[in-house]
């Protein structure tokens, strides 16, 4: 199935959108966007991303990134 401009897996012809509308409406396949037509599951993981990588590391390594981000803000 093609892919649209953001990555989504909507078909691109009129006909192929149509049916897959009809399909949603009738149950047949579930919508996985959000309201503003984002995927759920990305959204979902996008929230957890930088949580998972903070607990992934040390606090050693999590100081410096501190560090680094601090002189970078200061040195403007």
């Amino acid at each position: 199935m093609p892919r649209g401009p953001k990555g989504e897996k909507r078909p691109a012809d009129v006909i192929g959108a149509a049916v897959m509308i009809g399909k949603i409406a009738t149950g047949e396949i579930e919508d996985i966007t959000t309201e503003d037509g984002k995927n759920a599951a990305a959204v979902a993981l996008g929230r957890m991303g930088g949580k998972a990588r903070a607990a992934g590391m040390t606090a050693k390594k999590r100081s410096e990134i501190a560090k680094k981000a601090a002189k970078s803000r200061w040195d403007k």
